[in-house]
């Protein structure tokens, strides 16, 4: 049987195991669309439809903040405990050298791929009538100030990771100064010997609470995505399509060429781990994490579906919070394509090396990115400013691709979600760290979610 058959067949066996989450996604593309047709034509909305669309949003909202409320904790405690379980200098080394190596093969097939189709269709090209000037302007706001905030980030980045004051970035929420901050302490503590046991087992409590929090949380996921997806479909139907098919197009191939060849092909090349089994171990996952549109919501329940189906915890502590904080393979794809679709729109001629330094910079931009919902659009203009365009070139560009970035930031959350899932197996396979027993168990695909 063919590679991507059996991975749909693996996906259908998660949908079916979980179909009250996929009702929900369904269900809410439905409403969505019936809300928006309800909506067109009447600027302000009815008095049902402000009343639907405010009650679907805090439902959503609610569900978001809920799992955002553990994440810090969460991140934190699994570090620690897993460069701490570690232990070994070398084991240590040979987790985060691996880490690197898986990351940075799937972020670069990611931006070929993402490179590649956009010149081959130019999805760009004729569509610079379609866009609106009125949402230009609404638009331009957050675009120069978007562009004003990662000026001159790129030389920075380095230095910014590292926090002047952690205490800061955790009230913040600034992720990667937190998980460069926990991993320095978690070092530290690992090498302090029996002396940091307290502190490690404060540690394992706290996680072991937040995924009995994270167990909680997710009887409410079919009714938080059914809202999600209802409110984000409703903001612009499925008119908005029409005009921009073959940017769509473009993305949606890209993400099916890392979905179907380039995760199976990795796992084949370097791990004995079934790709049929694979998918169908991490589908509540894929799907909670389309849902809600945020790799950072989504970690709680990756980590609960790699450790429940035979990924050592040792692996997903180090592994999983690293690649929801740095890995965006799906959302470096999504802005090479979005930058090359801009440059197209507005005849700019580019010289061959400034597709390599978009590949580049795209992939720096998306590892800068906050897992939460419209982050990747954001951290274009990383990928603008190092080329050198201004705000007034590209903002009517932008309102073209806010417009429908919601639905496509559902699709490149579930990619990066599936890659971070595709790193740890690996890496737990190679290292002997992979339960094949709890891999192929039913019992181990029970009480998730």
């Amino acid at each position: 049987m063919k590679l991507h058959m059996q991975i749909l067949i693996a996906l259908g066996l998660g949908i079916k195991r979980n179909g009250h989450i996929f009702f929900g996604l369904i269900a809410g593309v439905i409403i969505g669309i019936l809300m928006h047709t309800q909506h067109a034509g009447t600027p302000e909305g009815s008095m049902a439809y402000n009343m639907l669309y405010s009650t679907l949003n805090f439902i959503g909202q609610a569900f978001i903040r809920l799992i955002q409320m553990i994440i810090i904790p969460l991140i934190f405690s699994a570090i620690v405990i897993g460069i701490s379980s570690i232990g070994d200098n070398k084991q240590l080394a040979s987790f985060g050298k691996k880490m690197i190596f898986y990351y940075t093969l799937i972020s670069l097939s990611a931006v070929i791929i993402g490179g590649v189709l956009a010149l081959a269709v130019k999805p760009g090209v004729g569509v610079q009538s379609f866009i609106s000037e009125q949402a230009a302007i609404s638009s331009q706001a957050t675009v120069e100030a978007a562009i004003q905030e990662q000026k001159d980030h790129l030389a920075n980045i380095f230095l910014n990771v590292i926090p002047a004051n952690p205490i800061e970035a955790f009230s913040t929420g600034d992720m990667i100064p937190i998980v460069v901050f926990v991993m320095i302490f978690a070092i530290a503590l690992s090498k302090v010997g029996e002396i940091n046991r307290p502190v490690v087992s404060f540690f394992e409590s706290i996680f072991a609470a937040t995924m009995k929090v994270t167990d909680g949380i997710m009887y409410l996921a079919a009714p938080g995505i059914f809202a999600l997806t209802a409110t984000a479909i409703s903001s612009f139907g499925i008119s908005i399509f029409s005009s921009i098919t073959k940017y769509f197009f473009v993305i949606l191939v890209g993400f099916a060429i890392q979905l179907f060849i380039v995760y199976p092909v990795i796992m084949k090349i370097f791990s004995k781990v079934p790709v049929r089994l694979f998918f169908a171990s991490i589908a509540e996952a894929m799907m909670v994490g389309f849902g809600t549109a945020s790799s950072s919501a989504t970690l709680p329940l990756i980590i609960a579906c790699c450790e429940k189906r035979g990924v050592s915890h040792k692996v997903c502590s180090f592994v999983l919070p690293l690649g929801a904080t740095l890995n965006f393979d799906a959302t470096a794809l999504f802005q090479v394509v979005a930058v090359l679709f801009l440059t197209q729109a507005y005849g700019i001629h580019l010289e061959p090396l400034m597709y390599v330094v978009i590949a580049g910079l795209a992939i720096v931009a998306s590892s800068t990115c906050a897992g939460i919902p419209g982050g990747g659009i954001i951290t274009i203009a990383l990928v603008l400013n190092g080329m050198g365009l201004t705000t007034s070139q590209m903002v009517e560009g932008f309102a073209f691709l806010f417009a429908v970035d919601r639905i496509v930031d559902m699709f490149r959350t579930m990619l990066n979600v599936t890659s971070d899932a595709v790193v740890a197996t690996v890496i737990a396979d190679n290292e002997n760290e992979l339960n094949y027993d709890m891999l192929t168990s039913e019992e181990s695909y029970k009480d998730i979610i």
